[in-house]
């Protein structure tokens, strides 16, 4: 199986490249380093199975470059689409950021696929898609989808294009809404903004917003397994939709959090909490995500939201401080 994993330098890609190759699967892996890096993904390099192409997906032209001769000469069988804006406030403040990073990313992976006869495209979503219901249980059939951010709204366009690419020339176009995902290697996210900042000023752990936020968080081993798993089950069987998360959990608070990375440390620290429950435009102060589906399909999470948290805070202490 050759498969092409687009964004693959980030913090999902290398998780899932690992798997790959143990399963001894061909993986080509772009990325153009703004938000990944080489160090996520150098223990990939002397693996025979491996091939890491630079290369920002934004850029047809680049793209067409950089895949067509592995096209010829391999054969691409299916792609994971993971390429992506993930610093969320940037993309409110810089509407273009999501446009290229989020949306065009998309489009122009589409666009390759459809000239390539290429049929077979695992999309990483994301529950900002859906907007702010409160505390309604939120299904993949929930709507009005009302996103809060730019990187929702693009992320929403990029299922539309999807979903209508599924009408025509794909056989399998699978869409992961994830949740709040955390582990390592860490990119981005609240465990690695509170270890960064500790970093720089151990005595004073500052919070956006008031700490109220309750969040799902699934750890990204489980969420590797869980994508995995629905590849297996499903196959070639056209348009899928699927929430990935923890069961039947209520979520943790972001104070929560910042007291258990103080705890991880041996630092006499203060937290000072900031005004409001969002902690940026854009930011959905509680999330109550429904996994029914994929559960009924024959998966479920092992960890609930405070469990991951507690080993994420592990493995990020460890790769920061």
């Amino acid at each position: 199986m050759k498969i092409l994993i687009t964004g693959g330098a980030g913090f999902v890609g290398p998780n899932l490249i690992k798997k790959f190759l143990n399963k001894r699967h061909t993986v080509f892996c772009i990325d153009n380093y703004s938000r990944g890096s080489e160090a996520n993904i150098k223990s990939f390099f002397n693996n025979n199975n491996f091939k890491f192409l630079k290369c920002d997906v934004s850029d047809y032209d680049n793209l067409e470059k950089v895949l067509n001769p592995i096209q010829k000469s391999h054969g691409i069988d299916e792609v994971w689409h993971l390429a992506a804006n993930s610093d969320i406030p940037s993309g409110v403040k810089y509407m273009r950021v999501d446009y290229k990073d989020t949306f065009m990313t998309t489009y122009n992976i589409m666009k390759w696929m459809k000239h390539n006869n290429v049929e077979n495209i695992y999309f990483s979503s994301s529950s900002a898609i859906y907007g702010d219901h409160g505390d309604k249980s939120i299904r993949e059939e929930t709507g009005p989808l009302l996103p809060h951010s730019n990187y929702g709204a693009m992320k929403l366009a990029s299922e539309a294009l999807i979903s209508s690419s599924s009408q025509s020339f794909l056989k399998t176009a699978i869409i992961f809404r994830f949740p709040n995902v955390v582990g390592i290697p860490a990119t981005h996210g609240v465990i690695f903004d509170f270890f960064n900042k500790l970093k720089i000023d151990s005595e004073n752990l500052n919070v956006l917003g008031n700490g109220t936020q309750k969040k799902s968080y699934l750890h990204v081993e489980e969420l590797i397994d869980a994508m995995l798993f629905v590849r297996e089950i499903l196959g070639n069987k056209g348009l899928n939709v699927f929430n990935i998360g923890p069961d039947m959990d209520d979520g943790v608070e972001v104070k929560t959090i910042a007291e258990e990375v103080v705890k991880s440390t041996s630092y006499n620290c203060k937290i000072i909490y900031g005004k409001g429950n969002k902690g940026w435009v854009g930011d959905i102060p509680k999330f109550n995500y429904s996994i029914e589906k994929i559960k009924n399909l024959g998966w479920k999470p092992k960890l609930n939201s405070h469990q991951t948290i507690l080993k994420a805070i592990k493995q990020i202490k460890d790769q920061i401080l």
